[in-house]
């Protein structure tokens, strides 16, 4: 191979970059950078193909025995170095590295010291057989152990495990509620984002400690105030703002997904929780246990198609509707309360009503062409219409909801007219009925002709508590309707 040309000032160059480098590496623990240095960090993802490009051509070039164009390789040294540093700017701002990352840095950084090497010292190893193929050889095995590092860091580490049908044995029959459900959800959907290797924003989601500890934008749960819990504003928030996790590419959490992490907060966060501790017809017994159903969506596979884009479009400020798992076309409903009501808002939903399975209207001002709305929500199993105006008349209007299990009407001015009602429903399992103008009496007869509803009379105020609490509207709000 013929020598090659080495500029001076290009030499004083690659052994600056190289101390600094190697100084970077050593004392990463000691170093802290100014804040032009640390964005400048965020370059490393765009830069780094290229070099990676250049090394594997070089080393190519060398082993066929080809010639090395000298200002090739002066480019291809000069953005390995950079890029190296520029690593080391964007992870000196996480605290706590993980040991993917750590070996993705010194091994990125020695390859790009035995580039600067290769480069300096290229006239003599060209001289001996042995080392001469050596080289190139290392820089191939470096560049692909530092590539699989790095796409370990930013897609997971089984980003690169043989397809496989599960990594989770089978739900007990008594799960406990976090290490078998919620910790199940988290690192189905989270954690390959926010683990010790690699903490966006500054935020591990591996323990129930880290996560109420947080990251950069505060706790990520706030026992007993899912309302508050930052992983649940963010989950909630439409799709579109810069802060809805997960983040755009990202498989989104259906909608059960998230209704068993808000619940889950609002009973406390514990660890110690079982399913068998929760009466059976609390709601997180029963999104648990619609969880753990092999067949839970097989009820809704012929529904009718809807496209995303319908979705965006009937959707606004206030109002969310997600599927209810991912690429189902059962659909899940939440309204709130805006600043000036208009029906047109909830009446719009007709186009996709025998899709809605969850509903909830809650302290809304409804009136005969929201309820006839509802009429129409075929399928809908989970209705929550508490604190609104509905009277016994509007009630009965809706015991053609054959399918429905679950309804709130606590807070309203129904009376025992309406026990006829909740009789046509054969499928109610659970009922939520304090504060309205239902007897004693009629509470006792319902009770009584339908053993399999579990009635909630808001007799136990820890109950009611917590109810109120956990309400679509903020309690500011709801007292602002009474």
């Amino acid at each position: 191979m013929a020598t090659i040309s080495r500029p001076t000032w290009f030499n004083y160059l690659l052994l600056g970059l190289s101390v600094f480098l190697i100084f970077c590496l050593v004392f990463s623990a000691y170093i802290e950078l100014p804040p032009l240095l640390n964005w400048l960090g965020k370059l490393h993802p765009l830069i780094l193909h290229f070099p990676i490009v250049l090394l594997l051509g070089l080393a190519l070039l060398a082993l066929f025995k080809k010639h090395i164009p000298p200002a090739l390789f002066r480019i291809t040294v000069l953005s390995v170095l950079l890029t190296a540093i520029s690593g080391f700017f964007l992870a000196s701002e996480i605290t706590d590295k993980g040991d993917l990352l750590v070996r993705h840095q010194w091994l990125g950084g020695g390859l790009a010291i035995l580039s600067a090497l290769w480069y300096a010292f290229e006239d003599e190893i060209s001289q001996k057989k042995i080392i001469k193929n050596t080289f190139p050889g290392l820089i191939i095995l470096l560049v692909l152990g530092t590539g699989h590092y790095g796409g370990m860091i930013t897609h997971g580490e089984d980003f690169l495990d043989f397809p496989k049908m599960t990594s989770y044995g089978k739900i007990p029959e008594n799960p406990m509620v976090y290490q078998d459900i919620t910790a199940r959800i988290l690192d189905q959907n989270c954690v390959s984002c926010h683990n010790p290797n690699k903490k966006k924003g500054e935020l591990l989601m591996t323990s129930i400690s880290a996560l109420q500890k947080g990251g950069k934008s505060g706790p990520a749960i706030i026992p007993k105030n899912a309302e508050e819990s930052e992983i649940i504003r963010r989950l909630k928030l439409p799709k579109e703002d810069e802060e809805h996790m997960p983040p755009e590419g990202k498989k989104p959490l259906s909608q059960l997904e998230v209704d068993i992490l808000e619940q889950w907060i609002t009973y406390g966060a514990s660890d110690t929780l079982q399913l068998y501790d929760l009466n059976e017809a609390e709601p997180l017994a029963v999104l648990i246990r619609e969880f753990m159903a092999p067949d839970a969506a097989s009820k809704w596979a012929n529904f009718t198609p809807v496209a995303d884009s319908t979705l965006e479009r009937l959707g606004s400020d206030y109002l969310t509707i997600n599927r209810i798992s991912d690429q189902s076309n059962a659909l899940a409903v939440d309204a709130y309360l805006p600043p000036e009501y208009d029906s047109k808002q909830i009446l719009k939903l007709q186009t996709v009503s025998s899709n809605i399975v969850e509903l909830d209207l809650s302290r809304l001002p409804l009136g005969e062409a929201e309820i006839s709305l509802i009429a129409q929500c075929k399928n809908l199993e989970w209705l929550e219409l508490d604190g609104t105006p509905v009277t016994d008349s509007l009630l009965d209007s809706l015991s053609v909801l054959s399918q429905l299990r679950f309804l709130k009407v606590y807070s309203t001015d129904i009376t025992d007219k309406s026990i006829p009602f909740f009789k046509k429903l054969k499928n109610l399992k659970q009922l939520y009925l304090w504060d309205t103008g239902l007897s004693k009496e009629g509470l006792e007869s319902l009770g009584e002709l339908t053993p399999g509803l579990f009635i909630n009379e808001g007799i136990e105020e820890p109950l009611k508590d917590f109810f109120i609490n956990t309400d679509s509207i903020p309690t500011q709000h709801n007292s602002s309707l009474k």
